[in-house]
């Protein structure tokens, strides 16, 4: 996975890949760490686009996160040893480690090093849940499994998870309550592929986030998600579920979750009674 060293006949990675553009098609571009996965350029039209340095590291970094070289909560090299590892100077991959901190990639403690994020972390519990109490510490919900099953992908599920329509999917169908009050009805579909042998009794008896079973079990973690929110009225079996009044006024959500590559692993449709809680967000 090492890249090829720096051209010496070039000052800089934009110089090299300069030299690139221009070299004959039997000639070998310059050489940066593009060479071990992350292009230096992306041609657009006859003019190439480059990519910082950091950004190339940032990408080879990535890379062996996807492949499992560290695993979630394990240590990953410091930033001297990636430095020589990818040839570059140190606060080039400081730079680059610092953004895979900031979307939660990895995580720095101080005096130990860094690490590969995980969902079994404390405070990733919370950062796909976002119904927090009014009042009192915010803390996980309990979860009732009403169906768990194997089922082909409706055409709108097909298309937000990137299959075919009629692909296999499991459907979860859950209700989660905080202090034994439901609060929220949740539906859920992954790619059967993927979750080959999630069964409901392997959900019930995994007492952890669900996001730490998909994590440590099938190998697959939860990166970013895009969400949309609407308020709605509770339909009749909504409302059974969370023993409210059909019409009663709840937040709804639609939220596809990726993993490494920008890859859909999870839909997941819920709808949320906020007597007692609120949707909260934090916007950087």
């Amino acid at each position: 996975m090492n890249p090829v060293p720096p051209n010496p006949n070039s000052s800089s990675p934009a110089s090299s890949a300069g030299g690139a553009a221009g070299a004959s098609a039997g000639s070998a571009p310059a050489s940066t760490p593009s060479a071990a996965g992350a292009p230096a350029a992306v041609a657009t039209g006859s003019s190439p686009t480059f990519s910082p340095l950091y950004q190339q590291i940032k990408a080879l970094i990535t890379q062996s996160l996807q492949s499992g070289e560290w695993k979630p909560g394990e240590l990953i090299p410091s930033e001297v040893e990636l430095a020589n590892r990818f040839k570059v100077s140190q606060g080039t991959v400081r730079k680059a480690i610092d953004e895979l901190a900031a979307e939660n990639l990895v995580m720095r403690k101080q005096g130990k090093g860094t690490f590969v994020a995980t969902h079994h972390e404390a405070r990733a519990h919370f950062r796909f849940l976002k119904l927090m109490p009014d009042e009192g510490v915010p803390h996980y919900p309990e979860s009732k499994f009403i169906e768990v099953k194997r089922m082909r992908a409706p055409a709108d599920v097909a298309r937000l998870l990137d299959l075919k329509s009629g692909d296999a999917v499991i459907y979860i169908k859950r209700v989660q309550s905080f202090g034994s009050v439901p609060t929220i009805v949740e539906e859920m579909w992954l790619p059967g592929v993927t979750f080959k042998g999630l069964t409901a009794e392997r959900l019930v008896e995994y007492k952890g986030p669900m996001y730490g079973l998909f994590e440590s079990e099938f190998g697959t973690r939860m990166i970013r998600a895009t969400e949309k929110i609407r308020a709605v009225c509770a339909d009749d079996g909504v409302a059974a579920l969370l023993h409210i009044a059909a019409g009663t006024p709840l937040l709804a959500s639609e939220r596809v979750s990726f993993t490494y590559g920008d890859k859909p692993v999870e839909l997941r449709r819920g709808q949320y009674l906020t007597e007692r809680h609120h949707y909260h967000n934090e916007l950087n």
